[in-house]
């Protein structure tokens, strides 16, 4: 597994590859779903490229850019045991050489303003930017993305389409602790007793698209929900019923629906979502 720390280094390696390639946009500190995304981007592409980089441009002023893990040895490690062919981890300075201030940016207009977007303001202007960097510097074929970040997944999406990328973005489905807690990085912020509160986000998702789906109002349905999380020390960012391909409020026509949460647990924040049909 070759690792790439320059976009020089990166644009000579791609030179000499044959066959597809796949990439795997992540910021490091891997864990198993993020594994699991590098199996899947095998089965689509010759080679396989995950990019590990922490990107300023997604984090608000009071967020954790400077506490997030980095663990760039461990991840290289668990990336060469699952036969990645490359890691891309380029500096700061490599990805914004004129600075932040001075970035050329991508904003995708009304969804990124919306969930997430409407609590951490710029933030998908940040992905959309690092995304598409990643996208013209590698050139993939493929690219894979957890839909654990459901609202990320589909801004990306849009963005490709509209700019007329030739990459296939891929979703895979959220992987899972077995006691149902979504994997991510932040999950090690949680103490030892928030742990074991945490997997009442997903079990109250699966009541409330059940509800919904057996005809219950799906105000109704959600209130419920909202309270059942509170009764469990959860301070809640937002949960919403969207319309799953633009994130729009759902209207009683619409079928293909998603549930988004985002909470705090303590000072950690989790989000997860869950997609059904009616």
């Amino acid at each position: 597994m070759q690792l790439l720390k320059s976009l020089d280094e990166l644009r000579g390696w791609c030179a000499q590859l044959d066959g597809t390639v796949a990439l795997v946009p992540t910021m490091g500190n891997l864990h198993e779903g993020h594994l699991k995304l590098v199996d899947l981007a095998k089965q689509h592409a010759d080679h396989v490229v995950v990019s590990i980089f922490v990107n300023p441009m997604q984090f608000g002023a009071n967020e954790d850019l400077d506490s997030y893990p980095r663990t760039l040895d461990a991840d290289c490690l668990a990336l060469a045991e699952r036969k990645a062919t490359a890691v891309f981890a380029p500096t700061v300075a490599d990805v914004y050489p004129r600075g932040l201030g001075q970035q050329t940016f991508i904003e995708v207009p009304g969804i990124s303003d919306i969930l997430c977007g409407a609590s951490r303001p710029g933030h998908f202007r940040g992905v959309a930017t690092i995304v598409a960097k990643l996208f013209n510097m590698v050139q993939p074929d493929v690219a894979v993305f957890g839909e654990k970040d459901f609202q990320q997944l589909q801004v990306i999406r849009l963005m490709t389409r509209d700019l007329s990328l030739p990459v296939d973005v891929i979703g895979m489905p959220t992987e899972r602790a077995n006691d149902g807690l979504a994997l991510s990085s932040r999950n090690g912020y949680l103490s030892a007793e928030q742990r074991i509160i945490a997997p009442v986000i997903y079990r109250t998702l699966e009541q409330t698209a059940a509800d919904i789906s057996a005809g219950s109002n799906a105000e109704q349905a959600l209130t419920q929900a909202r309270k059942s999380l509170e009764d469990n020390g959860l301070r809640i960012d937002y949960l919403e019923l969207r319309r799953r391909e633009d994130l729009a409020p759902a209207q009683v026509t619409d079928q293909q629906l998603v549930l988004l949460v985002a909470a705090y647990l303590g000072k950690t924040r989790l989000i997860d979502n869950l997609q059904f049909d009616l």
